[in-house]
């Protein structure tokens, strides 16, 4: 009977082993989904990624009973019982910092955004995970797929959905369906060590293939007043108005001929670079002004991409060059990468 009982709990810890691991990854990938697409698709992937992190949460105890079991056993190493608890306490971190900042009440702790808190820690949690499948494989046998587990997993992924729909009801409605929380006015971001640029408008060019712009010529251009959202990866959206002229109209005016290219080249000033595939060039617009006044040197003045629709990392800023290019849009990762 204890050797029968043995195997029993030995298969549901494996079991407990397996739900969590595909749960995180499932919660990795909708996570990095949600927050490189700024389209609306119809799959929520917030709602998904919330229902993954809830999933994971009601898991948990299960998960305690194992690591629990696990840390009373002689011939367990000190390496993996130390692997388990990092894993714990990673999860626990990434969970209260995505469930506390999707509340919109709370933005940082000490000098990190929740969400920088939130993402180290599931880079972290990854990492574990990995490093405990690694040590410790964890292998899916037929036997683990019986009545009772689906009939266990579908009362799981049912109390996912209904702590989602009550958390939401409570205090995560204020969010977009990125997972950001709205802000007022727009803040000063840039990607990782980009730093204000303080460009001299008297110095200042614009280079659109061959052609070259100084501040006045671009202010000259007929611009167009329209609303766009900003939502930035760091976990916020704002909706401004904008004054700005489509890339189309501007590479006609420059006399670019794209035959023979497959994308446009956005440049900065830093050297930081985005891709547009010709067919979007009609959504993008080359702004120098947002809510009525020209921008600030903290919002990419003299000049800064606006791209409706993409998160916040395609929207350039202190813009010194637009080129046709032969690179395809897609040969570009989905994150910048400096």
């Amino acid at each position: 009977m204890q050797v029968r009982a043995l195997l029993r709990s030995r298969r549901a810890g494996r079991r407990v082993d397996l739900v969590l691991g595909l749960l995180l990854s499932l919660g990795a990938l909708t996570g990095l989904a949600a927050n490189t697409i700024g389209v609306n698709w119809w799959l929520d992937l917030i709602q998904l990624h919330a229902a993954v992190a809830l999933a994971i949460l009601l898991l948990a105890p299960w998960k305690y009973v194992v690591i629990r079991r696990g840390l009373r056993r002689p011939r367990r190493g000190r390496p993996m019982k130390a692997l388990s608890l990092s894993l714990l306490g990673f999860v626990l971190i990434t969970i209260g910092s995505g469930l506390l900042h999707s509340t919109g009440r709370v933005e940082f702790v000490g000098p990190l955004t929740l969400m920088q808190i939130h993402v180290g820690a599931a880079v972290g949690a990854l990492l574990a995970l990995t490093a405990h499948f690694v040590g410790h494989a964890v292998r899916p046998r037929s036997a683990d797929v019986d009545r009772r587990a689906l009939l266990r997993l579908t009362v799981l992924a049912a109390g996912a959905a209904v702590t989602t729909a009550a958390w939401d009801s409570w205090g995560a409605t204020r969010r977009r369906f990125t997972g950001s929380v709205p802000k007022p006015a727009l803040e000063v971001t840039s990607w990782f060590d980009d730093g204000v640029q303080r460009v001299d408008p008297a110095q200042w060019t614009l280079r659109v293939g061959k052609t070259k712009y100084d501040l006045a010529a671009v202010r000259a251009l007929q611009h167009e007043r329209f609303t766009a959202t900003l939502d930035c990866t760091s976990g916020w959206y704002s909706t401004q108005q904008w004054d700005g002229i489509r890339l189309s109209s501007l590479l006609s005016h420059a006399g670019v001929a794209l035959t023979g290219s497959r994308s446009v080249e956005i440049s900065s000033t830093t050297g930081y670079a985005r891709w547009f595939g010709l067919d979007t060039l009609d959504d993008v617009w080359l702004a120098t002004a947002v809510g009525g006044a020209p921008l600030t040197y903290g919002h990419g003045f003299p000049a800064r991409i606006v791209a409706p629709g993409r998160r916040g990392f395609w929207w350039v800023k202190w813009v010194a060059s637009i080129e046709p290019a032969a690179r395809p849009p897609w040969a570009q990762s989905p994150y910048p990468l400096g």
